[in-house]
């Protein structure tokens, strides 16, 4: 089993910090030494993105609104049973 390298980058002018480290720790619960890395990237533009890997999962300008935190830990199962 690979461990799984996450990066959520927020929009920080926005203050979407408290999502982003929610998030985050959604993941590490869930998750543990199974993740190689959350980043924590603050940006600007509204920004909010997740990828696992070099995958984007979420783009708030794509999807809309916050991810799903469910969806996210969807996709990062999903790459562990490879």
């Amino acid at each position: 089993m690979t461990a799984v390298r996450v990066r959520i980058t927020y929009c920080a002018e926005c203050g979407y910090e408290d999502a982003a480290a929610d998030l985050a720790r959604a993941l590490m619960i869930e998750f543990r030494e199974k993740l190689s890395a959350i980043e924590l990237v603050p940006f600007v533009d509204g920004t909010f993105d997740v990828r696992i890997g070099d995958d984007l999962v979420h783009s708030m300008l794509r999807d809309g609104g916050f991810p799903n935190p469910d969806l996210v830990k969807a996709a990062i199962t999903s790459r562990l049973r490879v």
